[in-house]
């Protein structure tokens, strides 16, 4: 019995390694004090719970054997010590529960978007290919669509960042086609977003301009040039593109979409 114990809470300390071991790799690049804490938290309930699954059989009182005949030699081969006999029903409810524990925690959205922004407090975005459907200026001189995929992420990172958007446009009547759309969708009143930090420039070096002066902590564009530039100068940087590139530095990630970088898609 003692035997089957040991093993038993071998295995579990094999698994609870395994699963440290995986959970640390994968959340190692932006691992924080909460992360700590949980898989400590989730390591210390599987083994809790483990210890309370166990029968308490070293504690039953065992009866005293009598002396019986003694055995045949041609059966005593056959004959099996029930302390050698695992219980199937308990093992099978012990895996229950131990896989139960295992499984990947589900994170909501608003853990995602802190995670992947590493805490940053300061975000900058283009509309263009990110926020609007429109890809150009001069589309924008014709209408203006507010992606509707994009906006349950964003609305989560005006929650607890301070977002400024910015676009060249060709003329003053672009501008109001662009706030209207963005009224229209609901970021201001729905998200922390006010009117006042949609900023708008007439060449592409004017938004770079704007991007160093404000200082973000990310800055999201889906031109490769203005990314290129300002790799130096900021933090962290999202290029959204259809294609996937080759990162163009370090502190530069990649994404098809806004949604699909904090996997929202």
């Amino acid at each position: 019995m003692a035997d089957n114990s040991k093993e038993d809470f071998l295995r579990l300390i094999k698994r609870v390694g395994a699963f440290l071991t995986v959970k640390i790799s994968n959340l190692w690049r932006h691992l924080d004090s909460r992360s700590v804490g949980a898989i400590a938290g989730l390591a210390f309930a599987v083994l809790f719970t483990w210890r309370l699954l166990r029968t308490p059989r070293g504690q039953q009182r065992r009866q005293p054997k009598r002396p019986g005949p003694p055995a045949s030699t041609s059966n005593s081969g056959n004959i099996a010590s029930s302390d050698d006999v695992s219980n199937p029903a308990e093992d099978s409810k012990t895996q229950d529960v131990i896989d139960e524990f295992f499984q990947p925690v589900k994170l909501t959205l608003s853990e995602i978007v802190r995670q992947r922004l590493s805490e940053g407090r300061k975000v900058t975005c283009r509309l263009l290919g990110v926020i609007l459907e429109e890809s150009s200026p001069e589309e924008l001189q014709k209408q203006v669509t507010v992606r509707s995929s994009v906006l349950e992420v964003l609305l989560e990172i005006t929650k607890f960042c301070d977002v400024y958007l910015m676009e060249q446009v060709l003329d003053d009547e672009s501008e109001k086609k662009v706030i209207l759309a963005l009224e229209e969708s609901g970021i201001f009143t729905s998200g922390g977003l006010v009117k006042d930090k949609v900023l708008f420039c007439s060449t592409e070096n004017g938004r770079s301009s704007f991007v160093r002066q404000l200082e973000p902590d990310w800055h999201i564009d889906s031109n490769p040039e203005i990314v290129h530039q300002l790799s130096r100068f900021i933090r962290y940087q999202l290029h959204i593109s259809p294609v996937k590139n080759e990162r163009a530095a370090s502190n530069v990630f990649t994404a098809t979409s806004l949604e699909q970088f904090f996997g929202c898609v």
